[in-house]
């Protein structure tokens, strides 16, 4: 299995990278450490976690060079707009100890979901994500928790089209119409939430299915994405998890599974959506 998915400018992003949401609690790095340790080359944070420091001191302990890993940060909704973004985003270059991202992404496209002005909101941040690109500040740009009729209107005033667009992505919650739409416009999609938590990692199912091939649920679950050529960044706590989640086996799953799996009612959403309210996680 290559190890890369080419996203649309040519640049080769890790199909398996590191989570960090929530993996700093108490400002220590030692979990980001240990992903490297196991051979992560993809680090995923964002404004948001506020654990940028820590990644980018990560960084430095690990004594692996700048260019052998590809990292990636997000501008959050509250941030929206031109000025704000470019500010957001030399913050985000400072407390990582970097003079440029591999990707960066606009978190989510609204502030609130009843935001009246958010088209012109994300053109904004767009043409400021545009300008770092064309500066060679990024590598590459993108966005995440965007539908097609988000996508719709930045394609519609982009320049440079969005190379990736991260989603809640995993068995129960597949959005396929925002990742076919994703692919008919050349974005890469990646899932975050790729094991859906213990929602999903637990559920009978996914135990099940996993036994049947021999594999974690884990493993069964990221291989489902990898199979449909969904980039993936899970979390994990122990660096034995962690080396498992990366070191997958040589898995195909049957195509009655993956109809199986892919057909399944909805469960296990965390509940975040760009235009709804947050509700309560489904179980």
């Amino acid at each position: 299995m290559d190890q890369y998915f080419t996203l649309s400018n040519g640049v080769r992003m890790p199909r398996i990278g590191y989570g960090t949401y929530k993996s700093t609690d108490g400002g220590d790095e030692s979990a980001i450490l240990a992903a490297l340790d196991a051979g992560y080359r993809l680090l995923d944070t964002a404004a948001a976690y506020e654990n940028e420091e820590e990644t980018g001191r990560a960084i430095r302990k690990s004594g692996i060079r700048r260019e052998d890993i590809f990292l990636t940060s997000k501008v959050w909704r509250t941030n929206l707009g031109y000025g704000a973004t470019k500010k957001s985003f030399e913050a985000s270059l400072e407390r990582l100890g970097t003079d440029y991202l591999d990707l960066f992404l606009l978190h989510w496209p609204k502030p609130e979901p009843e935001t009246k002005d958010w088209k012109e909101l994300d053109l904004e941040s767009w043409k400021a994500l545009e300008e770092f690109y064309k500066e060679g500040k990024v590598r590459a740009i993108g966005v995440s928790n965007f539908l097609p009729h988000h996508l719709k209107n930045l394609l519609a005033g982009a320049e440079v089209r969005p190379m990736v667009n991260q989603l809640e992505l995993h068995v129960g919650y597949m959005q396929q119409t925002a990742v076919r739409f994703s692919r008919e416009n050349g974005i890469q999609p990646q899932a975050w939430s790729p094991l859906g938590r213990r929602r999903i990692l637990d559920h009978e199912i996914i135990r099940k299915m996993a036994e049947k091939y021999a594999v974690t649920p884990a493993q069964l679950l990221l291989c489902f994405l990898l199979q449909q050529d969904i980039a993936v960044i899970p979390k994990a706590s122990s660096q034995e998890r962690m080396r498992m989640n990366l070191s997958l086996p040589d898995l195909v799953i049957t195509e009655e599974d993956m109809d199986y799996l892919l057909a399944l009612p909805q469960f296990g959403w965390s509940g975040e959506h760009p235009d709804l309210p947050r509700v309560p996680a489904q179980s």
